[in-house]
């Protein structure tokens, strides 16, 4: 079983990023624990070339890690699309898993919009929970503007207890 998740997608230069660390200091107060996968589409080497770890990822470990004073970091040699089953082994340590993009990837999602950049994927998705833009949104979907923080946050508790983020 996978802990709960959302995609926050948009044009790039939307705000994703922005928004995401506003929104998981704001979640962490209020208790939640929250991890985040950075997705992008555009295909750039994991490990610095030459580097031991790009040399353990090439002989093919199943897993390699970087650790350091500051933190570690780990990845795997899987396609993106098993970035779900790869949460799975996150059950029980977060509350919530906030994906910056993957916006053709099955989680619902929350979609930041900037005029100018491109059309509004709410428009065409069904998947999509609600917008954080001036965007004029369909009938019946939720709007935040890009500083409402504390709502996006309660919007995504109640998302969280009504088992939204969970399929």
């Amino acid at each position: 079983m996978r802990p709960p998740a959302l995609s926050v997608v948009g044009w790039s230069g939307s705000g994703k990023t922005t928004l995401l660390t506003r929104l998981v200091p704001e979640l962490r107060q209020r208790g939640l624990r929250v991890g985040v996968v950075k997705h992008s589409s555009d295909a750039h080497p994991l490990h610095r070339e030459g580097s031991d770890t790009a040399r353990y990822a090439e002989s093919g470990a199943t897993f390699v890690a970087f650790a350091n004073p500051a933190g570690v970091q780990l990845s795997f040699p899987e396609p993106p699309e098993q970035v779900l089953a790869l949460l799975e082994r996150f059950a029980g340590t977060v509350d919530l898993v906030l994906v910056e993009g993957w916006k053709h990837g099955p989680l619902p999602k929350l979609e930041v919009w900037r005029k100018g950049l491109g059309p509004l994927l709410a428009t065409e998705r069904r998947d999509v929970l609600a917008v954080v833009g001036e965007a004029p949104v369909p009938e019946g979907m939720t709007r935040f503007g890009p500083e409402e923080v504390q709502g996006i946050a309660t919007f995504l508790q109640q998302c969280l207890r009504d088992g939204v983020l969970s399929r």
